[in-house]
């Protein structure tokens, strides 16, 4: 079993985080469309924005494992075949996707602590709300928090489409290796 990655794969490690990752951004996307139009006596109003904190939180962890390990484990080499071009559009996706991840939670972290109540993650641990009382921060990181997950999905599918179109158009491993294929 490959744990880490080489210059040509991807190890178990960095796919079961990748699509980990991608399974949790597209759930939470659901859940937060879904949970915004619960009325008031449904009996998910209180219970889907504490399960969306909760995995929200998770998440947070997840990501910044997923960067300790790439700088443990570096991610294998662009295929020979990559022009300048893909290589840099690949690293230039790939850290706006991070960034943007990072934005989406760290926005819902500043929502849900605006009013000094701390986040329970499963009723586990408490999250203490550390920046409170600052004006409009509710609503500011709301705004931002929903903008910022509208572009991580349009992202994911644009990434998405690049690897499909490497694999049917192109006819090279890049698919292949996230899926945890030999080449």
């Amino acid at each position: 079993m490959l744990l880490k990655n080489t210059s040509t794969e991807f190890g178990h490690i960095s796919i079961l985080i990748h699509w980990l990752v991608a399974l949790a951004v597209y759930g939470m996307f659901g859940l937060g469309l879904w949970m915004v139009t619960l009325g008031y006596y449904d009996t998910w109003y209180h219970r889907a924005p504490e399960l969306h904190k909760s995995i929200g939180c998770l998440l947070f962890i997840i990501m910044v494992i997923r960067v300790v390990w790439r700088l443990i484990s570096p991610p294998p080499k662009p295929l020979a075949s990559h022009s300048y071009f893909i290589r840099i559009m690949s690293r230039l996706m790939q850290f706006t996707l991070y960034i943007v991840l990072f934005g989406i939670l760290c926005s819902g972290y500043l929502i849900s602590t605006a009013e000094g109540q701390p986040i329970y993650v499963f009723g586990w641990v408490e999250i203490p709300a550390i920046f409170t009382g600052q004006g409009m921060q509710a609503d500011m990181a709301g705004i931002i928090h929903l903008y910022l997950a509208w572009i991580v999905v349009v992202l994911s599918l644009l990434h998405g489409l690049a690897s499909l179109k490497h694999h049917f158009i192109d006819h090279d491993s890049t698919l292949k290796r996230i899926l945890g294929f030999k080449p």
